[in-house]
């Protein structure tokens, strides 16, 4: 497991701000826009989320539930063991689920782009004590998930996702 946490100041002030009611509301209207325009500038290789906050970031590409059509979205990816990674689909604590959560449950394989790398993923939702584990690393990697908690009255989904081998 990667050590992603906040590694200065500005980082740590980023994430406080983000965390607030007004940096959650600014966020879920930009960040996602924003991000993607960093990852086209950098090739793939860096979010504009991942720069101010320190924390790890990943470019999810889903199949649409409804469309059937890809659909891509920078995310924080929490790094777990086997090169395996946690998603929670908060959604800045709002109402909803995010739309890349009913993708995954419709389609589970996925792509990740990392680093300027694709890799096929497929992608699992949680449950019972892997899902409590899951939870607390996410929350020692972004605190805000717990504020985003109590924001939302529904369960915020923790999704898992596994790296896809091709056969030897």
């Amino acid at each position: 497991m990667t050590n992603t946490q906040p590694k200065n100041w500005l980082q740590r002030a980023v994430i406080r701000f983000a965390v607030s009611f007004v940096g959650a509301t600014l966020g879920s209207r930009l960040m996602h826009r924003l991000d993607r325009l960093a990852l086209r500038l950098s090739n793939g290789r860096f979010t504009l989320s991942t720069l101010l906050t320190g924390l790890e970031a990943l470019s999810l590409t889903t199949t649409g539930a409804k469309s059937g059509r890809p659909r891509t979205v920078p995310l924080l990816a929490i790094p777990h063991r086997d090169d395996q990674f946690i998603l929670i689909a908060s959604n800045w604590g709002q109402a909803r689920n995010p739309a890349w959560y009913y993708n995954i449950m419709a389609n589970p394989q996925v792509e990740v782009t990392r680093n300027g790398r694709v890799q096929p993923y497929r992608a699992q939702e949680t449950s019972g004590e892997q899902r409590a584990t899951c939870w607390q690393i996410a929350l020692q990697t972004y605190p805000g998930y717990a504020i985003y908690k109590q924001r939302t009255t529904r369960q915020i989904p923790v999704i898992l996702l596994m790296p896809i081998t091709e056969p030897s």
